[in-house]
């Protein structure tokens, strides 16, 4: 039976190499859970539970397999050390996970500290609409591999709504594209479809605009639906591969 360990950390950089001069690949956010295949002092080479996503992470102390009872609701929650909201020691980024140990007026306590019950939702909560809180990256900076509101990419934003949403989503835009199945046509593109490129996606909010976390203006970005399509075909030479529809 494989055996899991939880991230007790704010964001950790998942490498492609045991070097941190290695590529980030991707990240795990709080309460994220992964197995491990080789260790040594310094490294882990591990494979994250929710998404099958395998590269190496710097050996900490990380926790045992914590099966988690809440999600951060909100892009960035304060941590507290105590429930009174005088001492803030962490922050927790959107969709991460904790175990709630205890609970004191509007506080929840976890393992870190306490945070406010407004910030969270019980684990098994789902939005109607899976990507109604999407906007709240809007600004948010590019980062390559990026997953918290400390850096996003475009293909995480997608990832982190679906998950937090009980959803399985595969990491990157070239396993998503394959993933969902169903495909429309850019005239009868609407709110939710999801645009692909060749290593690129993004998330329309009506049949006119979208938001997508774009490398060349190093942010979390609303555009024009046609404006993008064709900066991207001017500047990239990309035509769109795939819309598709949950």
């Amino acid at each position: 039976m494989t055996k899991y360990f939880t991230n007790n950390f704010t964001v950790i950089n998942l490498h492609k190499k045991p070097s941190t001069k290695s590529e980030v690949v991707t990240q795990m956010i709080y309460g994220d859970s992964f197995s491990i295949s080789k260790k040594n002092r310094k490294w882990l080479k591990v494979k994250i539970k929710e998404d099958g996503y395998k590269g190496y992470i710097k050996s900490k102390n990380f926790s045992n397999f914590l099966k988690p009872t809440h999600k951060i609701n909100i892009l960035k929650a304060k941590v507290y050390k105590f429930s009174n909201n005088k001492k803030k020691i962490n922050e927790m980024s959107f969709g991460s996970k904790i175990k709630v140990i205890n609970s004191k007026s509007k506080f929840f306590k976890f393992s870190k500290g306490w945070v406010y019950k407004k910030d969270t939702k019980h684990i098994s909560y789902r939005d109607k609409n899976p990507f109604k809180k999407i906007a709240i990256f809007k600004n948010i900076k590019y980062v390559w591999g990026g997953k918290s509101f400390k850096g996003i990419d475009c293909s995480a934003l997608i990832q982190i709504f679906l998950n937090f949403n009980n959803k399985f989503c595969p990491r990157d835009a070239k396993d998503q594209v394959k993933y969902f199945k169903k495909n429309i046509k850019l005239k009868n593109i609407r709110k939710n479809d999801i645009i692909y490129w060749k290593g690129h996606v993004a998330l329309a909010l009506s049949n006119k605009k979208l938001i997508h976390a774009y490398g060349p203006m190093k942010k979390t970005v609303i555009m024009g639906i046609d404006q993008t399509i064709k900066r991207i075909k001017k500047t990239a030479k990309l035509k769109i591969i795939g819309i598709k529809r949950l």
